[in-house]
């Protein structure tokens, strides 16, 4: 895909020598970013893994499948779950609720997550007008920013504003593009061979555009890809591996044969149709009439597959451990797997750990998307917005997973210890139903309870009726 801008018409000198410097960091990682892309969907060839040993040449171009890339990237995103925002006083914004429902934003986030561990960053861009705030997420593939190591955050960036993205069509480029920064975001749109910019200023004193990475360092500010090269070797190792046990297992199944002493007619015979010699149940011969010697039939012993398992095993002991993933989750069977649920648990927490370590992260960059959309909804600015949307935060389920049955009995055990805790919304949640049980749980308490007023309201009419006037306290008195 080609990406050149040149000089944009109606961009000030300042701002093209940002989108320059942008699109250079854009094109320098475009080409590692594809090859971690191809580690995820699992297409590697064995050019890329031969030795030059045991594979033949001939099969450099063969596919072998391999799930491992894909694997350490879902798994650890599967426990990284947004569940909403939630203001310091533990209610929720109604403004807030709006924009993540127009905008799809928890389902839009699993998606984005993905992305960021898969290449160690995504984006998010805010846009949009006064009661109608848009948030849209974006892959390295289509977004780059540079960093301001100062005041921590993005400095600049642009991002693909066309519907079409194919990476496969290398002569493909966009044709509408966002660039911003500081002060304003500007649309640059083609047309023919010129770019053209549209200014659209804000007041946000940064940038419009929010990065979620992952496992950043001073170095590498926008953080590293769960598909580093250490993991790729061992992702290799697992190709070539499989490779050789099937070209293994297919010698085993036709194992080499020989026949000895035959004549040169007997020789052309069995040459003629190497698979119907192979496949038939007899196989006739008489003797050499040259030599008198009798044809000597014999097999070769056949390849054993063992090696190959145990290599296997050793990768996916050694991927488990630099992934943090269990052994099962890289598929493989033995027994040392864990038996107990406390076994599964204590194997899964380095995850676990990681898994924290994400959310602490993305709740961090989530926060900032939530004040941008919410100044942008209301028609103000962050620091401009009401002290409870500024301490606006992301809540995420716990990354442990665990069970119904022992979040249910912490639940119980907490609601003994801490009076009108088994009232929360957050106990219900805990002893297993979802949000949409909340509510109707929330509902049918209401109705029962406003069916019991009326029904008493009734009973005290009755009584009155039957006193004749008196009331009730009165009789009491």
């Amino acid at each position: 895909m080609e990406l050149n801008f040149g000089m944009v018409v109606g961009l000030p000198e300042e701002e093209q020598s940002q989108l320059n410097e942008v699109k250079y960091i854009y094109d320098y990682h475009r080409s590692a970013n594809r090859k971690k892309r191809r580690y995820y969907n699992g297409k590697i060839t064995l050019n890329e893994v031969n030795l030059g040993i045991a594979l033949p040449s001939g099969l450099g171009r063969l596919e072998i499948g391999c799930a491992w890339g894909a694997k350490a990237v879902d798994v650890l995103a599967s426990r990284s779950m947004f569940d909403g925002f939630v203001a310091e006083n533990g209610t929720k914004s109604e403004d807030m609720d709006e924009i993540i429902k127009r905008n799809h934003l928890i389902t839009e986030y699993n998606k984005a997550v993905k992305e960021e561990l898969k290449y160690g960053c995504s984006f998010a861009a805010i846009s949009g007008e006064e009661r109608d705030a848009k948030v849209r997420f974006y892959s390295p593939h289509c977004a780059a920013a540079s960093w301001d190591a100062y005041n921590g955050r993005i400095k600049c960036g642009f991002a693909f504003e066309d519907g079409r993205r194919d990476e496969s069509d290398l002569n493909w480029s966009p044709e509408h593009v966002n660039f911003y920064t500081e002060t304003d975001i500007w649309e640059l749109d083609r047309e023919g061979g010129t770019w053209y910019a549209t200014q659209h200023p804000h007041e946000f004193g940064e940038p419009m555009m929010v990065a979620l990475i992952w496992d950043a360092t001073h170095d590498k500010p926008f953080g590293q890809s769960r598909l580093k090269e250490p993991i790729r070797r061992l992702i290799q190792g697992y190709v070539r591996t499989v490779a050789n046990a099937t070209i293994g297992l297919e010698f085993a199944t036709s194992p080499q044969k020989y026949l000895l002493g035959v004549s040169d007619e007997q020789y052309d015979t069995l040459i003629a149709d190497k698979f119907k010699s192979y496949v038939g149940s007899i196989l006739l011969g008489t003797n050499n009439p040259e030599t008198g010697e009798k044809p000597n039939f014999g097999q070769l012993s056949q390849g054993n597959i063992e090696p190959h398992v145990q290599m296997l095993r050793m990768l996916a002991t050694q991927y488990s451990a630099a992934t943090g993933l269990t052994v099962t989750d890289v598929g493989v069977v033995n027994d040392a797997n864990p038996t107990s649920s406390e076994a599964i648990i204590a194997q899964s927490q380095t995850l676990i750990l990681m898994a924290e370590q994400l959310n602490k992260a993305n709740g961090d960059g989530l926060c900032r998307i939530a004040r941008m959309s919410l100044a942008v909804e209301l028609g103000t600015t962050p620091d401009e917005l009401e002290d409870g949307a500024q301490d606006i935060i992301a809540h995420f389920k716990n990354p442990a997973m665990p069970s119904v049955a022992s979040t249910a009995d912490a639940a119980i055990k907490i609601a003994t210890a801490r009076e009108g805790f088994a009232q929360t919304d957050i106990f219900l949640e805990m002893i297993g139903f979802d949000q949409a049980d909340i509510r109707r749980i929330r509902a049918q308490e209401q109705r029962t309870k406003g069916a019991s007023i009326l029904t008493e309201e009734f009973k005290d009419e009755d009584i009155d009726e039957g006193l004749g006037g008196v009331h009730k306290e009165d009789v009491t008195d």
